[in-house]
């Protein structure tokens, strides 16, 4: 098997991944996270036609330039917006279009008119209708890529508020995927405009092909981010607003006295009943523990500790784990000790131990040892 034949091998391999995922997403079998696991079916099958060309060429034996065709054109430019889309509703399952969303069909309507133009109106220039075709691209798929990167970012600061593990509901995946195509789009823009981008097609499609296996891996496995019950979702979403308005967290949402009565309840749970060693752990979890409602523990975990949820919690898991790792005749591992402590994996529970400690559990235990 040649280079050309391998790349070909390859093609297949990631036009019918992307079309057999995008079929998974859509149709959903684990049932969880609907809306986003939709819009990110749709934006799997729209990335799958950037292949199209390549493969309906294998087909008919001959060179096909899909790519002209005006619907491929336009699915392929709303690419990058559906992906933002899918992106919303996997960090708001709540959210709702408004009429303010039609925003988002600027830069699509001025694409379609800059298309039509070309075809339709004969004093158009061949060579501006290409600056302005590329102009369009561009802009568009840097924009989303880049909102979509800072919307997961407030995401991952978001459900610090209210989950005590946050693995598994932060979406690096997403972030991870952002990354590495921009990163290739940019690399393969350089080679467009210096050099032979056909010398880097094969390279190009098999990391594509390697991206498309980890998009299978994580997009699949996604568990659900916000609770499913209605009334708890919106109970969490409109406590991230409220974090995010200033003047709404400077007003006072119980009195110094309520404040006072309700932290020292808190911390005499976590003391006594120890809830922070269920890995599960989350707000409305504790606050039925407290009988208070979750905007009040929260205000009180803000205002009282000034911390937020998930840096209160493992605190609590931390000071555990130390206890854990100084009892020498323990044969519990650092995995072992992660769990026992309310941590649900090992990368997690380093990842915190370092943060909070600034050091690594085996360091920790060996200068508790006095080795």
């Amino acid at each position: 098997m040649n280079t050309t034949e391998l790349n070909n091998f390859i093609v297949i391999l990631i036009y019918g991944s992307l079309v057999l995922l995008s079929l998974l997403e859509l149709t959903n079998p684990l049932k969880g996270n609907k809306k986003a696991n939709a819009w990110f079916g749709i934006f799997l099958f729209l990335w799958s036609t950037f292949w199209l060309d390549e493969i309906l060429s294998l087909a008919k034996g001959s060179e096909f330039d899909v790519h002209s065709l005006l619907f491929v054109q336009v699915i392929q430019f709303l690419t990058p917006i559906i992906f933002y889309f899918s992106v919303l509703f996997f960090t708001n399952p709540a959210f709702t279009f408004k009429i303010s969303d039609l925003k988002y069909a600027i830069l699509p309507v001025i694409f379609l008119a800059n298309i039509l133009f070309h075809r339709f109106v004969v004093f158009y220039i061949d060579g501006v209708f290409q600056i302005v075709f590329l102009i369009l691209i561009l802009s568009q798929a840097l924009f989303y890529t880049v909102l979509s990167y800072i919307t997961i970012r407030k995401h991952q600061k978001r459900i610090q508020l209210f989950s005590s593990n946050t693995e598994g509901i932060n979406l690096n995946w997403l972030e991870h995927i952002i990354v590495v195509i921009f990163v290739m789009n940019i690399i393969f823009l350089i080679y467009n405009i210096f050099y032979d981008a056909n010398a880097l097609n094969y390279l190009m499609n098999f990391i594509f092909l390697m991206v498309v296996y980890f998009v299978g891996c994580y997009c699949l496995r996604q568990k659900e981010i916000y609770p499913v019950e209605e009334k708890q979702l919106h109970e969490l979403i409109s406590i991230e607003d409220i974090s995010n308005d200033k003047e709404e967290v400077k007003r006072k949402l119980i009195s110094d006295e309520e404040l006072s009565k309700i932290k020292t309840a808190l911390e005499d749970v976590m003391k006594v009943e120890k809830p922070y060693l269920d890995s599960e752990l989350n707000l409305i979890k504790l606050s039925q523990i407290l009988s208070v409602s979750t905007h009040q523990l929260s205000y009180v975990i803000n205002t009282g500790f000034q911390k937020n949820f998930f840096q209160y919690v493992n605190e609590y898991r931390i000071e555990y784990a130390k206890i854990l790792l100084k009892d020498n005749g323990s044969k519990l591992s650092t995995l072992g000790i992660a769990y026992e402590s309310g941590f649900n994996s090992k990368t997690s529970f380093n990842t915190t131990f370092k943060k909070i400690t600034h050091q690594t559990p085996s360091e920790f235990k060996k200068i508790s040892s006095g080795l």
